[in-house]
């Protein structure tokens, strides 16, 4: 009696872990492991992504490409000088901010978008895409950089000087201040691995 009750217990132990391992099999076979799948070192290539898009705007900023770039708007065309026909770049923006970009992110196989938020009359919220490479994937990250335009500030021509100022144009963002404010632009920069 006591044989058969240690041989029950050595057929349960058996069959628990055969039910254990099938379970951990069939757990393995449902889950998809990418290239893309989270992990620590998907982490740390986004957050390598977030500092190289947040150093290019701050250099861009301090140089002063970035504002240059807000401004490189052709008023007769309604989109920026050079863009396509839905008014943005799907290349390099033929700006010294657009050459910052591609070599932080272009010449290593980075896509990314440039997005442009500022606010419109009656307080609302106006979006202008100024480089479009396509949709972002899920891994994809965002750094924002704010830049404040004031009524002096001037429209860039093709060739980069100075043209007529900002108040006086059909520029993508309107006048929604008043003593010298314009509008702020949030430079919104969405990078991911393709």
């Amino acid at each position: 009696m006591v044989a058969d009750r240690g041989q029950a217990h050595t057929l349960e132990a058996v069959v628990a872990a055969l039910l254990l391992l099938t379970s951990v099999v069939f757990a393995l076979q449902i889950t998809a492991v990418t290239p893309l799948s989270a992990s620590t070192s998907n982490q740390h290539i986004e957050n390598q992504q977030q500092a190289s898009a947040a150093g290019a705007l701050s250099m861009a900023h301090e140089s002063g490409a970035l504002e240059d770039s807000l401004l490189y708007w052709n008023t007769s065309g309604d989109r920026f000088h050079g863009a396509t026909p839905n008014g943005y770049y799907t290349r390099t923006m033929p700006t010294a901010f657009g050459e910052i970009l591609e070599r932080s992110f272009g010449e290593r196989g980075i896509a990314y978008n440039v997005n442009l938020i500022y606010a419109t009359d009656g307080g609302g919220v106006g979006r202008e895409e100024m480089i479009y490479r396509g949709v972002p994937s899920d891994n994809a990250v965002v750094t924002t950089r704010t830049v404040v335009l004031t009524d002096d500030d001037r429209i860039r021509r093709a060739n980069m000087t100075e043209g007529d100022r900002v108040n006086e144009t059909g520029f993508y963002a309107p006048d929604v201040g008043d003593g010298g404010y314009y509008n702020t632009i949030r430079v919104e920069v969405v990078v991911w691995r393709i």
